[in-house]
């Protein structure tokens, strides 16, 4: 295995995002420098990373003069394409690797992947055509979600469809794109585990945390969750079956239905993320290490830090212009705000978020 990075070294973060903001923050703090990439200039992590680079995720010229001056590379959010990833990962460590970038970042992959696992996930379809759309609902039912393959967050590229609806429009909407299309699940409530794998294997979650989601995005994260501790031991089982066949290093969470059935629960995989996730900025105050320092740790090679949580925990993100509100926020006793750092609120855009931690 490569020898450790050492503090000093800089850390390359494709993407631009709060996710990088956070990250460069918790390098910070344990002596890395960071170096962010994005297209876009206004981006938040420009703001406090110690390097930044405004190109296309497409110009191979200047990921390679990136790539030239970090040590090594992650990301912070699973849409940077692919070919970007095969770019700089042979100039420098790229953790998580194309593998897992590719995997998460195609829903039809992912779901394909993770059942071979022997992991339940909701019954999936692929779909090509209206005529597949049509196929695929007569084989699984409604109600049913269709997603598109790629590209699609906090309730984006997807459509519910009723008993009675006809693949028409939901097909439309979607405007022709590549689409998978999911079973229902009848699930109690979502919870997400939020894992961390190092280059030599070791493992370590946080407990799995209750999420409330409104209009498809994430509204508040909750602790304890309400399982029981086997319950958590199982789903952490889970996420590291799959980071270990990812080959994975770094942060990744696995977002779970709960399903309530006579003889107990059981879990079903929705989505994963191979990255530190909005699920888990409950961390930040609410646990020993939060998972933008463990995420450094695991890229770097060092030791996980601990998972143990603090106190009961309560996180709610701040949409759109509910970020106006960040005076009369800083005025309420035992509450954390994060703000962003964005130039403009707009309708379903997370902009911030309030964590309390009750010892």
């Amino acid at each position: 295995m490569a020898e450790p990075i050492r503090p000093g070294a800089t850390l390359g973060i494709l993407g631009g995002g709060q996710l990088g903001r956070m990250i460069a923050v918790a390098a910070a703090q344990l002596g890395i420098r960071t170096h962010a990439y994005c297209p876009d200039a206004q981006s938040p992590a420009f703001d406090v990373a110690s390097a930044g680079t405004v190109a296309a995720y497409e110009d191979e010229d200047a990921l390679r003069r990136f790539a030239g001056a970090v040590d090594l590379v992650t990301y912070e959010f699973e849409n940077v394409p692919e070919r970007t990833a095969a770019i700089v990962a042979p100039l420098r460590p790229l953790r998580p690797g194309v593998k897992a970038l590719a995997t998460a970042q195609d829903r039809l992959v992912e779901k394909t992947f993770v059942a071979a696992l022997g992991i339940p996930v909701a019954p999936f379809r692929a779909v090509g055509s209206e005529a597949d759309l049509a196929e695929a609902l007569a084989d699984l039912g409604t109600p049913a979600i269709l997603k598109t393959r790629r590209f699609g967050y906090d309730g984006k590229g997807q459509v519910r469809i009723e008993a009675g609806d006809g693949p028409g429009e939901a097909w439309a909407q979607l405007g022709g794109a590549p689409a998978i299309v999911e079973g229902f699940v009848p699930f109690a409530f979502e919870v997400s585990i939020v894992a961390a794998r190092g280059p030599d294997g070791a493992f370590a979650a946080y407990e799995p945390c209750l999420n409330e989601h409104r209009g498809g995005i994430l509204r508040t994260t909750r602790l304890p969750s309400g399982l029981t501790d086997a319950e958590g031991e199982a789903a952490a089982a889970l996420a590291r079956a799959i980071a270990d066949a990812l080959d994975y290093v770094g942060v990744l969470t696995v977002e779970l239905f709960v399903v309530e059935e006579a003889g107990g629960r059981r879990f079903v995989v929705n989505e994963m993320a191979p990255r530190v996730h909005n699920s888990g900025h409950w961390t930040i105050e609410g646990a020993e290490c939060s998972q933008f320092e463990q995420h450094v740790r695991a890229v770097c090679g060092w030791p996980l830090g601990s998972t143990r949580r603090t106190g009961t925990v309560a996180m709610r993100n701040l949409i759109g212009d509910e970020i106006d509100a960040w005076r009369d926020l800083l005025a309420e006793p035992g509450l954390h705000l994060h703000h962003y750092g964005k130039t403009r609120a707009r309708p379903g855009r997370k902009m911030g978020h309030v964590t309390v931690v009750t010892p």
